[in-house]
C-alpha cells in the first residue's frame, strides 16, 4: 500500500518531535510531559497517529499560552511506535515510562493488553483511543492492576449493533426505502473487524426489520476489490457493510464501486474514512457513501470552533476522528493534574479521571466504573450530553458532513448517485 504524506502531517511530525518549553526561565525539568506513543512509519495507523499528535501539540500550545498547569509549562516526548507488534508496542511505552512521562496519551495500538501491561507496571496515568473490547475484559479481571488506565472512548462491537440501529431509524424516520431488508458483510480478518462483524450479526438476529446476507472475508492488503464487489451484486443486499479500516484501501474499493455499483444499495463504509487521506485518494468516487465513528469530531459550536482552529493550523484535509482525541486528552489531564495538586501522584491523577465528568469536542466523558471506558450515545445512553455519540456521516459534495445522530446531524441524509 502507497503511504501518502502531506503537508499538513510532515510539519505536525517535525512539531511533535519537539519539547514545548515555556516562556521565562522554565526548564526541562520544570516540565509537565505526556508520552505519546505515536506510528510514524508502517503500513497503517500513520495518518490517525499523525492526528492525534497534532491535537495533542494543538492543546499544549493554548495550554501553554495561558500559562500552563500549575505554574508549569507543558511538553510532549513523542516515540516512533510499531503498533502492529506486541513488541513494539511494549517498547514504545516502556521508552516513555524509563523516560519519567508524567502521563500517555495514545490513539490506539492494535494489540492493547501489551501496552497496558507496560503502562500499569510505572502506574504512569494511560489515556487511549483503542475502541477495542479487551481493554474491558481486562479492566473487569484485574482492577486494580489497571487502576490508572482509561479507554476515551466505547467498545468497538458498538459500530456493529449501533449500524443496525442506524439502518432502521433512517427506513423509520421516512428517510431511506431500502430494495429489500438483506445486509451484507466484508468483513477483514483482525480481532477488531471481527467483533465488529459478529455484533452486526448478533443486531440483525435480534432485529424484526433486517436479515443476514451474505458474509465475504478479506485479508489485508486487499490488492483487488473486483471479487468483492462481484459478490455484492450477487446478492443484490439493500445494505452493504464494509468492515474494514485502512483509508487507502477503502478509497480503492470506491474508486472500483463507482464503476460498478450495485444500484440501490446503502454503503457503509467502517471507519477509515475518516483518515485524511481517503478523501484525497478517493476524490468524487466517494460521494454518497456512509460511514461511521463511535468516537470524532462534532459540527456543533464547540466542534465547529475547533475544526476552524484545526485547519488554520494544518491545512489540507482534516481527520474527524483523533484530531479532537488527542485534544480533549490533554485538557482533561490538565484538569486532572490541577485537582491532584501533583503530575507525579499517579494514583490520586488516576482518581481525578475516575469522578472526572467533561465534554470535549468529541462529546461528553464519563468513564463507566466497571470499565474506565467511554458512554456511547445513543447506544448506552438517551441523553445525548451524557456520552459521545455515534457518529454517521455523508460523503456530501466531496465532504464529511453528519447525517446521525439527533441533535449532532449537519444535514440530512441524501441517495447516493447509484441510488
Amino acid at each position: 500500500m502507497k503511504l501518502q504524506f502531506s503537508r499538513r502531517a510532515l510539519m505536525g511530525a517535525v512539531a511533535a518531535t519537539a519539547l514545548c518549553v515555556g516562556s521565562g526561565s522554565a526548564t526541562v525539568a520544570d516540565e509537565i510531559v505526556i508520552g505519546v506513543p505515536a506510528a510514524q512509519s508502517g503500513p497503517v495507523g500513520v495518518a490517525d497517529h499523525q492526528d492525534w499528535t497534532n491535537g495533542v501539540m494543538m492543546a499544549i500550545d493554548e495550554i501553554n499560552a495561558n500559562g500552563g498547569v500549575l505554574g508549569r509549562q507543558l511538553a510532549t516526548k513523542v516515540v516512533d511506535t510499531d503498533i502492529l507488534s506486541p513488541e513494539g508496542t511494549v517498547a514504545g511505552i516502556q521508552a516513555l515510562t524509563d523516560a519519567g512521562v508524567d502521563a500517555i496519551a495514545s490513539a490506539f495500538v492494535l494489540i492493547p493488553q501489551p501496552a497496558m501491561d507496560a503502562a500499569a507496571s510505572s502506574g504512569v496515568p494511560y489515556l487511549h483511543g483503542n475502541t477495542q473490547s479487551s481493554h474491558n475484559e481486562l479492566m473487569k479481571a484485574d482492577p486494580e492492576k489497571y487502576r490508572n488506565i482509561f479507554q476515551l472512548d466505547v467498545p468497538e462491537v458498538w459500530y456493529g449493533s449501533g449500524f443496525i440501529n442506524f439502518l432502521t431509524d433512517l427506513v423509520e424516520s421516512g428517510q431511506w426505502e431500502p430494495k429489500n431488508n438483506c445486509v451484507h458483510i466484508v468483513q477483514e480478518q483482525i480481532a477488531y473487524t471481527q467483533q465488529i462483524s459478529k455484533a452486526t450479526q448478533e443486531s440483525i438476529a435480534e432485529s424484526e426489520m433486517w436479515e443476514q446476507g451474505p458474509i465475504t472475508d478479506i485479508q489485508f492488503p486487499v490488492q483487488d476489490w473486483a471479487p468483492v464487489i462481484r459478490a455484492l451484486h450477487e446478492s443484490d443486499c439493500a445494505a452493504l457493510m464494509i468492515d474494514h479500516w485502512v483509508a487507502a484501501e477503502l478509497a480503492a474499493f470506491a474508486q472500483q464501486f463507482a464503476s460498478d455499483p450495485v444500484e440501490g444499495s446503502l454503503v457503509y463504509l467502517q471507519y477509515g474514512p475518516s483518515q485524511p487521506e481517503f478523501l484525497d485518494l478517493a476524490g468524487g468516487a466517494a460521494e454518497g457513501m456512509i460511514w461511521g465513528t463511535v468516537y470524532g469530531v462534532y459540527a456543533d459550536e464547540k466542534g465547529t470552533e475547533f475544526r476552524e482552529k484545526y485547519k488554520a493550523l494544518y491545512p489540507g484535509t482534516m481527520g474527524m476522528v483523533y484530531t479532537g482525541g488527542g485534544y480533549d486528552a490533554v485538557y482533561m489531564l490538565k484538569d486532572a493534574w490541577e485537582k491532584a495538586g501533583d503530575p507525579k501522584d499517579y494514583d490520586a491523577v488516576g482518581d481525578a479521571i475516575r469522578a472526572m465528568e467533561f465534554r470535549g469536542v468529541n462529546g461528553f466523558y464519563k468513564f463507566d466504573a466497571e470499565t474506565q471506558s467511554g458512554i456511547s450515545y445513543p447506544n448506552m445512553t438517551d441523553d445525548p450530553e451524557a456520552g459521545q455519540a455515534h457518529l454517521f456521516f455523508q460523503v456530501q459534495d466531496d465532504e464529511h458532513r453528519i447525517i446521525a445522530p439527533e441533535p449532532y446531524a449537519e444535514v440530512p441524509f441524501k441517495p447516493a448517485p447509484w441510488m
